[in-house]
């Protein structure tokens, strides 16, 4: 296919792609901005099947956000706000235990908790939360905090991130989300979040973590006002980190929502979405998983995705609240049979894994 574009210069960047020889950043913000979405569509999945064949992945699992409360404005973000705010809420740890004992009668195998950073809050508020989930339920894998969350917690008790990342791993941490990345350029960062980690800090608290033994989740905030240039920079961090520590499970690109933040602006087109779904498969060849995530996309596009070089589309994500405060107007939550409906009719093979990509059933 790739032998019949016009553009020859398009055509011999996916045909290096196709014959695994990786890509300069000059040469992706090229294919970005020039090739076909159709021509990507089909040299991501080609590249996908090669790691995956038709397999499509999902987990049972829940969200947990313990509070809103945030010492942060972030620009981009319509989910946290000040103690005295009428939206403002914060679970007791009994409530949490009946979210958590609610989900686990479904099955869940994760809880992937976040939230905002209250002002009021100490290390020990966040060591104990993770402490108390472990106890109860220790059969589930604890997916919890975020890089910006690290850093706060290390900058209020004036320690390392290895002291606070080992110390949470001893309470029952698993392993860590990728939220926080935003867009790395500064340019963008200090516009949109200018008070919280940036990009070396979440990078180095990422490094700390695969160090020791932590793998994470790593995401790209995309269609606000980065340029393609700046997308491309922020995935050939990560491709490096990648490349030092092969400790990132999964790249997982987030569409913005503009509803109720600050910053404004539109809504990511669906054309741009499968650019960069594509592009995220042929430029981190370094990562087996790239999701799809349907929360920010939509079911139907994660769908379409899985034929534009995801392989992932998460899970049942009961209770999503941070998404759904900017404007997601999916479900809170998903069937396993609605999910695994949604990867079949992509043509692709439903499999459920746990947290670390392990096979748990595979649905033929």
């Amino acid at each position: 296919m790739v032998e019949l574009l016009e553009d020859k210069e398009v055509s011999f960047l996916l045909e290096k792609a196709l014959n695994k020889e990786r890509l300069t950043e000059e040469e992706a913000i090229f294919l970005y901005k020039n090739a076909p979405l159709s021509a990507l569509g089909y040299v991501a999945n080609e590249l996908n099947k090669e790691k995956n064949q038709d397999r499509a992945f999902f987990i049972v699992n829940r969200y947990l956000n313990p509070t809103n409360i945030c010492v942060y404005k972030c620009k981009f973000c319509s989910f946290g706000v000040s103690k005295s705010d009428e939206r403002a809420f914060e679970l007791s740890v009994d409530e949490v235990l009946r979210k958590i004992e609610s989900s686990y009668k479904k099955g869940i195998t994760e809880v992937h908790i976040v939230g905002g950073l209250p002002p009021h809050w100490e290390r020990e508020d966040y060591v104990n939360l993770i402490k108390v989930v472990k106890q109860n339920f220790p059969d589930i894998v604890i997916k919890a905090y975020t890089a910006v969350e690290i850093d706060h917690i290390a900058k209020i008790s004036k320690s390392t991130y290895e002291d606070v990342l080992l110390e949470l791993k001893e309470a029952g941490l698993s392993l860590l989300p990728g939220g926080g990345a935003e867009i790395f350029a500064d340019r963008v960062r200090n516009i949109i979040a200018p008070n919280k980690a940036n990009a070396e800090e979440y990078l180095e608290i990422h490094e700390t973590a695969h160090k020791l033994g932590i793998p994470s989740n790593v995401t790209m905030l995309y269609g606000h006002i980065e340029t393609i240039e700046e997308r491309v920079d922020h995935m050939k961090r990560i491709r490096d980190l990648q490349d030092k520590t092969a400790g990132f499970q999964v790249f997982i690109p987030l569409a913005y929502h503009p509803k109720g933040t600050s910053l404004g602006g539109e809504r990511t087109s669906s054309v741009d979405d499968l650019k960069t779904i594509a592009m995220s498969r042929i430029f981190l060849d370094n990562f087996d998983n790239i999701k799809a995530y349907w929360i920010t996309l939509g079911e139907k596009l994660a769908q379409i995705a899985l034929n534009f070089g995801a392989n992932d589309i998460d899970g049942t994500l009961e209770e999503e609240l941070v998404v759904h405060a900017a404007g997601s107007t999916e479900t809170y939550g998903k069937t396993v049979d609605k999910l695994i409906s949604i990867i079949k009719g992509a043509s692709k093979i439903p499999v459920q894994r746990d947290s670390f990509y392990n096979i748990i059933k595979v649905y033929n």
